[in-house]
């Protein structure tokens, strides 16, 4: 018995992975496209992506933004899990990623509510901000550069409806952030946006240790 979370060695995660996750075939067959691509750490875990799917149907979400699509493998996840009028707002910079992602939402019959931005994600978030889309969106999921992670949130909070939740990838960081020794300046920043959610009272926070570390914070 265990009063702690548990490190999974490589037996036990294929156990996770064998009994914890339903992965649809389509997106089976992305996680394995996205494999061979430059970049393939950045792809989100399998149970990642089926836990913030389940959050979405939990909630009733109806209105997604995601900050740093990458091969669309966790939009892929999320567009699953919403209603027929859903509606996602991805955010991407990268022609060659954005144009894997839109092949396997069309081949998954979700690509109609999905918008893609292929532009920096701070210009489409204002953007948003300025058509009077704030506190309309119930979901946020910030996986981008880790240096502006502070400005994703700001923006973020101002888009989220009260209760909705913003899901922040990688707070842990490959174990960094708790490494006196690491001072770059993606540890640095990780660090300094976990301190300051941390005293954040604007928001409730839960931070697991699911995939590289994922920080959910619900809106007050």
């Amino acid at each position: 018995m265990a009063n702690r979370s548990l490190s999974l060695d490589d037996g036990l995660y294929r156990y996770l992975q064998g009994v914890g996750v339903r992965e649809p075939d389509v997106l089976a067959r992305l996680r394995e496209a996205t494999e061979r691509e430059e970049g393939a750490e950045m792809r989100s875990a399998p149970e990642q992506g089926q836990f913030m799917a389940w959050m979405l149907r939990l909630m009733h979400a109806s209105r997604v933004i995601e900050i740093g699509t990458y091969t669309g493998y966790a939009s892929l996840w999320m567009a699953l899990a919403l209603p027929e009028d859903g509606w996602l707002v991805t955010c991407e910079v990268e022609q060659r990623w954005a144009f894997i992602a839109r092949r396997f939402w069309e081949h998954a019959g979700v690509a109609g509510r999905i918008e893609l931005h292929l532009r920096p994600a701070m210009e489409t978030l204002e953007m948003l901000m300025r058509s009077g889309e704030r506190e309309s969106y119930d979901f946020v999921f910030i996986d981008a550069d880790k240096e502006r992670y502070a400005e994703y949130y700001e923006a973020s909070l101002q888009l989220l409806r009260k209760g909705g939740v913003i899901a922040v990838d990688n707070t842990l960081w490959g174990g960094a952030v708790a490494d006196p020794k690491r001072h770059d300046a993606s540890t640095e920043a990780i660090r300094s946006f976990n301190r300051f959610v941390h005293d954040d009272d604007r928001v409730d926070l839960a931070m697991l240790p699911v995939a590289d570390g994922l920080t959910l914070l619900m809106k007050r």
